[in-house]
């Protein structure tokens, strides 16, 4: 059963339903490792935008679909045709979410799409996004990917000059900044909130005839715009967090929106302005890593280049005698593949991903989560069976998961087990979308190599220099990466991350 909330969508009341999907509706292990305590660091959302499609909102399905490694947690979809904006958002996944039915209550020819992990805010669907908001300028409708970081002064202020919030979410903040602004055009509106807001935020808004799409100035989070060819009338212009996006949708890449650009999208085509500039560019680093797909592109470079690059780079600093390259899957496969290549020695797939056990999965006992990595990967032992194995991840972040692992590849008889990490330590927690444990709770920050290598119980461990990451994921845009997570150092002031949004209201 899935509940859905329905805003300004007609035939409906604007409350909440349920919809059944034969889903068991229960808490499951993590995604990609199969253990809920350990789990990987997660991405908070992804987003896209379209203008001028007559069937917009399957549009936003199939791009939100292509986006789902994204965000597990909710989903949402609103739409416009120039006079309503109506609004579906649910618990869930995609697929489960919207059906055909559901996407027939969502007409329109333009619309935005949300899927989500929370960072901030609780995880419910009365934060689920976008975010529709009623206002002096109108209908508005946002989803936003990233983590404000200046909330406190801000929202109170806000509340003093009347503001009424809705959610508990970070990203209703920016619709009413806009909704109390003084200035004269939606447009100039929008380009002044932005301009108040610290942190991360790639963003796509919608009121009933307009798409609007923002990066903060540091471009902490990707954001691309592409088109799809129309040979009857105007094109249709499409926003994504992603590249991959385009390719299920057939869309032509153009460009990435810039760090500190608003683009507005009308019947009468695109404009830009710049609303910020002089900031230094900071990406995230880590989208790179572990974050997008390996078939897009962002920050002008393709993730699977960045990737195979990290593999060679990891090869050349901390090559050891081997018999087998193994990655663990899905997100070690590609630096596993440079790794192999550079080093000379054989690739070989010698753990098994089962890839329906995730999010649904009900744990029966104790004693079966017990197994939690068991349940999701599974040895070749004629393949590891007597040899030495170098395991590629992307990162360690509690350690627990690692150990277990490395404990498998030994159990299934492997003389030697050596653990490579295509990201430097991970040493501190990243306030601008990321869903990072506390400085506490991550083993790099409080335990040195050689002793997190005797608690994986791996003959040995190496991780990625910084400097051969950044190397690593050099384009030719020479684009800034923050590297927070690995030095410490914040490109905003530095927030405690208690302090982003306590959640206080729950349904």
């Amino acid at each position: 059963m899935t509940q859905l909330l329905y805003q300004g969508v007609e035939g409906e009341i604007d409350a909440t339903s349920t919809i059944c999907n034969n889903l068991p509706d229960a808490p499951g292990l993590d995604v990609e490792t199969g253990d809920s305590s350990d789990p990987k660091l997660r991405e908070e959302c992804g987003v896209v935008a379209i203008h001028g499609h007559p069937d917009a909102a399957r549009q936003a399905y199939l791009g939100l679909y292509a986006l789902q490694h994204r965000g597990q947690e909710s989903a949402g979809i609103a739409t416009a045709d120039g006079q309503h904006l109506a609004n579906i958002k649910g618990m869930g996944l995609v697929s489960e979410i919207f059906t055909d039915d559901v996407l027939a209550k969502l007409p329109g020819n333009m619309a935005i799409g949300h899927t989500r992990y929370s960072t901030t805010g609780d995880s419910a669907l009365l934060n689920a996004q976008p975010i529709r908001v009623d206002s002096v300028k109108g209908l508005i409708a946002i989803a936003h990917n990233g983590n404000l970081v200046n909330l406190g002064n801000i929202r109170a202020r806000l509340e003093r000059d009347g503001a009424y919030f809705q959610t508990t979410s970070d990203s209703e903040i920016i619709v009413q900044l806009i909704a109390h602004s003084r200035a004269g055009t939606l447009v100039d509106a929008i380009a002044d909130s932005l301009s108040q807001v610290d942190g991360a935020f790639s963003i796509v808004m919608m009121t009933r005839d307009r798409i609007f799409a923002a990066r903060d100035p540091r471009g902490f989070r990707p954001l691309s715009m592409g088109r799809m060819k129309n040979p009857s009338g105007p094109d249709t212009i499409v926003f994504a967090s992603e590249t991959c996006a385009f390719d299920l949708l057939r869309a032509e890449y153009i460009r990435d929106v810039l760090p500190g650009e608003l683009v507005m999208v009308t019947e009468d085509g695109v404009t830009s302005r710049q609303y910020a500039t002089g900031v230094p560019q900071s990406s995230c680093i880590f989208e790179h890593v572990y974050f997008a797909r390996p078939d897009s592109r962002i920050f002008g470079r393709w993730v699977q280049e960045s990737r195979d690059q990290m593999g060679r780079q990891l090869a050349r600093e901390s090559g050891v005698p081997a018999d087998l390259v193994v990655p663990v899957p899905d997100s070690g496969v590609t630096a596993a593949l440079g790794y192999a290549e550079e080093s000379g020695i054989r690739f070989r797939l010698g753990l098994i991903r089962n890839h329906y056990v995730g999010r649904t999965f009900i744990e029966p006992e104790q004693r079966v989560r017990d197994f939690g990595v068991r349940l999701k990967l599974n040895p070749v032992r004629n393949l590891l069976e007597g040899k030495r194995v170098i395991l590629i991840d992307d990162s360690i972040i509690r350690g627990t998961t690692s150990r277990k692992i490395v404990r498998m590849v030994r159990g299934a008889g492997a003389r030697e087990v050596h653990l490579r990490i295509s990201c430097p330590p991970t040493i501190s927690p990243c306030f601008y979308g990321v869903d990072t444990p506390s400085k506490r709770d991550l083993i790099a920050a409080n335990k040195s190599i050689e002793e997190i290598r005797r608690f994986i119980e791996a003959d040995s461990l190496a991780y990625l220099s910084l400097e051969g990451l950044v190397k690593s994921c050099e384009g030719p845009e020479h684009t800034g990466y923050c590297t927070a997570c690995y030095t410490g150092n914040y490109p905003t002031q530095w927030v405690d991350v208690e302090n982003i949004l306590p959640a206080t209201i729950g349904i």
